[in-house]
């Protein structure tokens, strides 16, 4: 009886080493985008081939008349877009597909949504409000951003790379772009996404 019991020893010693021998499979990270790592159209010649970036300090006001700072997502995850209340194209699609992050991270105060309109003139507190309530937007969980048109194509350009960084577009015509950024508590891009499609959302919602 004696010898079952140091022979079950040695099996269970056994296949604990055996176990610890094999190769773990390493948890993924994601990467961290800096200006070097993105394609030169996206990044301004002041910022080309630089190897660390963090988002800038910014202000704007939310649907809710509301200062959204960075000192509002410190230490917190959050997704960036650029919209229009009155898009009739990809801006319906990037709000759609934002409602399915919504909802995936509802309970978890840690996962913002900032989206910022590039029709200021037009995006009144008043219509980004209208717009939060057809879109069943939670105004404690996802931020429609106005500001000045100067500041917000700045933060688009060099802040989140999310668009072109020389502005040759007709200044008549408002900013369009489907990339959605994925931002880290400590204010780092850790993904580019495009906002429109359902598949490429998922992965972010996975990513985060």
């Amino acid at each position: 009886m004696k010898s079952k019991s140091i022979l079950l020893i040695i099996i269970i010693i056994l296949m604990g080493v055996w176990y610890t021998s094999i190769p773990q499979e390493e948890e993924f990270e994601l990467p961290i985008f800096t200006p070097a790592d993105l394609r030169p159209t996206l990044v301004h010649p002041s910022l080309v081939g630089k190897t660390e970036h963090t988002i800038p300090d910014f202000s704007f006001i939310n649907q809710d008349s509301i200062l959204v700072t960075q000192e509002t997502v410190a230490g917190k995850i959050y997704v960036v877009d650029f919209f229009f209340t009155s898009c009739p194209s990809i801006c319906i699609d990037l709000t759609k597909n934002l409602q399915l992050v919504q909802e995936a991270f509802k309970e978890d105060d840690n996962i913002l949504i900032l989206s910022h309109s590039v029709d200021p003139t037009n995006d009144t507190v008043a219509r980004l409000k209208k717009y939060a309530e057809i879109y069943h937007i939670d105004s404690k969980k996802w931020f429609l951003l106005r500001g000045s048109i100067e500041d917000i194509t700045q933060m688009a350009q060099l802040g989140y790379f999310a668009i072109a960084a020389v502005d040759n577009h007709d200044k008549s015509e408002l900013i369009h772009t489907e990339n959605v950024i994925l931002v880290d508590q400590n204010g780092k891009i850790r993904g580019i996404y495009n906002g429109t499609s359902s598949i490429d959302v998922g992965y972010l919602i996975a990513d985060i």
